[in-house]
């Protein structure tokens, strides 16, 4: 490292560590995440999931929230800024919306139909005033099917489907709404609104630090009474290095922190912190290309990758904070199916698929995986992925790795593979959620390949399209399950990606931190949650 760097890096820590000594007198939740930077505030946040976690759900709500009150389920769907949702019978793809009443921002002004297609322009019309292309990328894609929307009156709104989607509601928890009003006054102007945002959360933004914090307060008039928070406080710090992380927490500058490393959860619990542990929908896979140059577009390479790795080995490396994966849901899923296959250590049988493809000892699988240094979800991804390249290396694959940061990857991700910003690459080392039934179809249906979707690595399977589409026109969540458990089963067969492990969500926390629940889920109620002095 040069000198000029190690002068930025202290620099920085005593910033750092001024700064949560200053927070630290008042009565405040003080945490810190994985990413590099802070996410951005203005709406719809950068930083994927966890920039939902921590700067999205606590300031804004959706039209649907996700419901946290039952942690020993998968966290569901609950009413949010419409307290009801009908399809219409005689068209499905119609969907009204019925507005809560008396909900107002935090500047004030009233939530009501007009703020709320408001909204949508921002997102869906790129000839409105207010159009956010920013906010927009991160949006569509996982909103390909929205048609149109209107209001009805000032307590209803109609969205319509390009064609019957029975799970869109699940997909309607990705928009949050945000003030008109305040928008107007902050000079109609995105980066200024980022800096003074209002939306009708349980908290709101008091202060933004680029780099490093973001300054929430409790939002006292917040409609549910229930969810208004008990902290006064919450102080989001950026900190993408574990061990920067685990300082933080070991000295008191901050209360909580997001991953620790797997090392010191012994350590940590012995000095009385606490650690939280609880399975949610999450799988760190590699995302493998199926076109161009890719080596993965041959099944027998994708099988030989799926038998090559140590899945219990790596969970061992993790000290148990991670489950091994053979699909893209976990096998206690409602939807995992009926797959033919388990995925087991078997390098003897990855090296006769290989030898079947046509590679062997002179003649290596190469490939290029872009991988990041950390990131929301990603776990420990550097050591992580060196264990995998060797366990690779044993049976004749050769792999490069492409390190990028975390913002550069979801870019990426939202890019076909053969776009430049995919950077040449046959895989993609993203973790990933699958918690609404939206997603399988989402990373997997051919009609979702980018910009349509997230399906990066054009995976095409008729079967699975076949299913997807019977699943998705049912209103019947049973037969729902099934119909996603059929196209999964085909997913784990046709070894569709490299499944690796399911994360099991691990934080630590001083032992100051009460009333803490996890939800499994990507996102978590803070609301309940006190420091006690």
């Amino acid at each position: 490292m040069s000198r000029s760097r190690v002068v930025g890096a202290l620099a920085g820590a005593v910033i750092l560590v001024s700064f949560a000594t200053a927070i630290a007198q008042a009565q405040t939740l003080r945490i810190a995440m994985t990413a590099s930077d802070v996410p951005t505030v203005g709406g719809i946040p950068d930083n994927g999931s966890e920039g939902y976690r921590f700067a999205g759900y606590p300031i804004y709500d959706a039209l649907v929230n996700w419901d946290f009150s039952k942690p020993e389920e998968l966290a569901d769907l609950t009413p949010g800024l419409a307290t009801a949702w009908e399809a219409n019978k005689d068209d499905p793809r119609r969907w009204v919306f019925t507005l809560r009443k008396g909900v107002k921002f935090h500047d004030g002004t009233d939530f009501n139909a007009d703020a709320a297609i408001w909204n949508f322009d921002r997102i869906f019309n790129e000839k409105a005033p207010h159009y956010d292309g920013a906010q927009a990328a991160i949006v569509k894609v996982s909103l390909p099917m929205l048609d149109k929307y209107e209001k009805i009156d000032d307590d209803r709104i109609v969205i319509t489907t390009k064609m019957p989607f029975s799970p869109f509601p699940y997909l309607i928890t990705r928009i949050l709404f945000v003030s008109p009003t305040q928008f107007a006054k902050a000079g109609s102007n995105w980066a200024a609104f980022g800096k003074q945002p209002a939306g009708t959360g349980p908290f709101r933004v008091t202060k933004v630090t680029p780099s490093v914090s973001i300054e929430l307060a409790r939002n006292e008039g917040y409609w549910d009474k229930e969810r208004v928070p008990r902290v006064e406080k919450l102080v989001l710090l950026p900190m993408p290095e574990a061990t920067t992380r685990l300082a933080a927490l070991r000295s008191g500058q901050v209360d909580w922190i997001e991953v620790p490393p797997p090392d010191a959860i012994p350590s940590l619990k012995s000095a009385g912190f606490q650690i939280s542990l609880k399975p949610y929908p999450h799988l760190w896979p590699w995302v493998l290309s199926a076109t161009g140059d890719s080596p993965f577009k041959d099944k027998r390479v994708r099988m030989a990758i799926n038998y090559a790795i140590d899945r219990e080995g790596l969970v061992q490396l993790l000290n148990g904070t991670a489950r091994p994966a053979t699909g893209f849901y976990d096998p206690a899923h409602p939807a995992f199916g009926k797959s033919e296959l388990r995925y087991t250590y078997d390098p003897a049988k990855a090296k006769a698929l290989l030898k079947e493809a046509g590679f062997g000892p002179g003649k290596p699988v190469k490939a290029k995986v872009m991988i990041s240094t950390s990131g929301s979800g990603q776990m420990m991804p550097i050591p992580m992925n060196e264990f995998l390249q060797q366990n690779l290396k044993e049976v004749g694959f050769d792999i490069e790795f492409d390190v990028v940061d975390w913002g550069s990857m979801l870019v990426a991700f939202r890019n076909p593979p053969t776009s430049a910003l995919s950077r040449g690459d046959h895989a993609i080392n993203i973790s990933l959620p699958f918690g609404d039934p939206t997603l399988v179809y989402r990373f997997f249906h051919s009609s979702a390949m980018p910009p349509n979707g997230s399906n990066w690595g054009n995976y095409s399977n008729p079967k699975v399209d076949q299913a997807l589409d019977q699943a998705f026109q049912t209103f019947d969540p049973a037969e729902r399950d099934k119909l996603i458990g059929e196209a999964h089963a085909e997913l784990v067969d046709d070894a569709a990606w490299l499944y690796i492990v399911h994360d099991l969500n691990p934080r630590a926390m001083s032992k100051k931190v009460k009333g803490f629940v996890p939800a499994q889920s990507w996102f978590q109620d803070l609301t309940h949650v006190t420091v006690e002095k």
